[in-house]
């Protein structure tokens, strides 16, 4: 079994990563923080002797703790769970001359510019878009292709930064976030893009050496997931059906996109959203080479009894993949729903969840003070929902929504 350094700042006790793994104390070397191992110090000591605890995950600072770690235990690979760290182990990997995805490859999935060029080279519909350096970068795009228009850090994940123009006035308002963001307003940090309207779909499974090995489209019940910050609103998706036409077109999106990108050595999990509008045809929003948020996992594993995020831990460590190939049409789908807290002192609902098709998980202890949806995938509770098709999972959904917003109290 090859030994692994693995980027982690999951919490253990939510992220059982010595369950998910074949082998850890004599063959993984975890990199983590304080934060993340509060409660599950006996795991630590047991399943990761080697590890290293950094006081700021994400500093440069890091990288070094890593590469020093990774060079006295001689790791065969590296593997990260987590967006900001796909760039990161990327580095180290070409540093040490070890296989996995390459610094090409991680910069194709992580910088949405360079991605959307690859893509539009590659004949796939991309919105306009262009690098924002400066104001005037932005002030050109403006005026070349109007409003509305959306602002993102390139290396943005969970719609962090979003910023959407719609008329001249709110430019101000852009520039004026620069003392409070915290993506520094520099070259190489911000692009602009059309706003498209659109069914907002997710496509996720696992792919390897540029071809997808398996992978199901989602759609999410909104045109874009940044609105969950501004409106504070509940999240939700679901599977779709495999004669649903938009099921075909984003799937054969995701082969196209994942061909012309850089290809990484061993197999990722991957996540990738687009649009679909009336003409039927996908456009591109972006693709990630890692799990979904919120509970996209999840919903896989309880159709496809593959769980993405483990599967994609797991191989990036050297296990074998539960799945290899695409499975048939599920007989059932799966959705699930996010709820947002509210404002003040959580009082849950008082009898339990009343629709047997739902699974309800309540993240909050009675008590906890909300302040509202702090970043994208946070939640009050969140549930997993099944049906034999789209309508039955949207109609259980919906009874669950209900039965929800009446019962639960912020006081």
């Amino acid at each position: 079994m090859p030994k692994a350094l693995l980027f982690s700042r999951q919490p253990l006790v939510d992220r059982p990563l010595h369950e998910w793994l074949d082998n850890t104390a004599d063959e993984v070397v975890l990199i983590t923080t304080p934060k993340a191992v509060l409660g599950a110090e006996d795991i630590l000591a047991k399943h990761f002797p080697m590890h290293r605890l950094v006081p700021d995950y994400h500093a440069w600072a890091t990288e070094q703790v890593a590469e020093e770690a990774a060079r006295e235990h001689a790791v065969d690979l590296i593997a990260s769970t987590s967006e900001s760290d796909i760039l990161r182990a990327a580095r180290l990997r070409g540093r040490l001359g070890l296989p996995g995805q390459s610094v090409a490859s991680a910069t194709a999935y992580r910088d949405k510019v360079v991605m959307k060029r690859l893509a539009r080279d590659a004949g796939i519909r991309v919105p306009a878009f262009a690098p924002v350096d400066s104001p005037a970068d932005l002030l050109d795009f403006l005026e070349a292709e109007g409003f509305p228009a959306v602002v993102k850090p390139r290396f943005g994940a969970g719609s962090e930064g979003v910023f959407v123009l719609r008329a001249a006035a709110e430019i101000a308002s852009f520039f004026a976030r620069q003392q409070d963001s915290d993506v520094p307003f520099l070259p190489g940090q911000w692009m602009v893009e059309s706003f498209v309207h659109g069914d907002f779909l997710h496509l996720d499974g696992m792919m390897h050496n540029g071809r997808v090995l398996h992978a199901w489209p989602s759609v999410y019940n909104t045109e874009g997931i940044a609105q969950r910050l501004q409106d504070h609103s509940h999240m939700s998706s679901v599977m779709l059906g495999a004669e649903d036409p938009r099921s075909g077109a984003i799937r054969r999106m995701g082969h196209e996109l994942i061909a012309a990108l850089p290809p990484a050595e061993l197999p990722l999990a991957f996540h990738l959203e687009a649009w679909i509008g009336s003409d039927g045809e996908p456009v591109l929003c972006e693709i990630a080479s890692r799990s979904g948020g919120a509970l996209v996992a999840e919903a896989y594993e309880r159709i496809f009894g593959v769980h993405l995020a483990k599967e994609g831990a797991r191989a990036q460590c050297g296990s074998a993949l539960t799945l290899h190939t695409q499975p048939a049409p599920p007989t059932e789908l799966s959705g699930w729903l996010l709820f947002p807290p509210g404002w003040g002192a959580f009082v849950p609902p008082e009898g339990p969840c009343p629709i047997p098709a739902a699974e309800l998980f309540v993240r909050f202890a009675p008590g906890t003070v909300g302040r509202g949806v702090e970043h994208l995938t946070q939640s009050a509770a969140d549930a997993l929902v099944t049906g034999h098709d789209v309508d039955e999972v949207r109609a259980h959904q919906d009874e669950l929504v209900r039965w929800w917003y009446t019962n639960v109290r912020w006081e």
